[in-house]
């Protein structure tokens, strides 16, 4: 009795270990699908800011906002591709930990931007400009390089199975079409004659052959086909 009671007490416990591992896994899901809401929410809200300021604010904080707008988009751009494309392609892990350090630019790049948003001495700010714009476009021109190599790889292999698929299709099309009609069709039965009136059965015509079934007369004198 004592042993049922030990055996039902660990099948409890096991069940309360279980019960409370998938709980907590199911709120470190939930968990996280709410913080990338969030920071999707944020970015995208963030993007719409920029777009407005780039368009509402003439002089430098503009083209600050243009600038940091663009560097934002293009370094996306490229993640997601090379995400994407990594999945079906081991061999754009190294152009990923390339982009990974093209990262690092980019956020020491964006926060720098982000400051300057605020800064209240326009004449500073313009002096600056073209040096900024220069790395952003350096880094932007690095993401669209790597977006664009990992897209054109992924539509080459795209292209190449194409080309293999239509030639097997081509060569099954051929192989179905090469029917030959069959030459050698077996002889019919002969019909049967009507009925000889004085036997009143019916018989079968010779065979026209050299070689018939020897009679029986002729087979007790030795004599067949042969």
């Amino acid at each position: 009795m004592e042993a049922v009671i030990a055996v039902f007490a660990l099948l409890f416990l096991l069940f309360v270990v279980v019960g409370g591992y998938a709980a907590v896994k199911a709120v470190g899901a939930a968990k996280r699908g709410v913080d990338r809401t969030v920071a999707q929410a944020r970015r995208s809200v963030e993007d719409h800011t920029l777009r407005a300021k780039s368009f509402a604010q003439p002089g430098p904080q503009g083209q600050v906002a243009q600038l940091r707008l663009a560097l934002r988009t293009s370094m996306r751009a490229t993640q997601d591709a090379l995400h994407a494309g990594v999945t079906e392609d081991e061999s754009l892990k190294e152009s990923l930990g390339l982009f990974e350090r093209l990262s690092a630019h980019g956020r020491e790049l964006d926060g720098e931007l982000r400051r300057l948003e605020s800064e209240p001495d326009r004449r500073t700010l313009a002096e600056r400009l073209p040096a900024l714009r220069e790395r952003t476009e350096r880094i932007t021109k690095s993401a669209d390089s790597l977006r664009w190599a990992a897209r054109d790889r992924a539509g080459r292999f795209a292209e190449d199975d194409l080309d293999t698929l239509s030639a097997q299709i081509d060569m099954e099309a051929g192989a179905l079409r090469h029917w030959t009609k069959a030459e050698h069709t077996t002889p019919p039965w002969p019909e049967a004659p009507p009925a000889d009136a004085t036997t009143g059965r019916q018989t079968w015509p010779e065979p026209t052959s050299a070689c018939r079934w020897p009679s029986a007369a002729a087979d007790r004198r030795g004599r067949g086909c042969g």
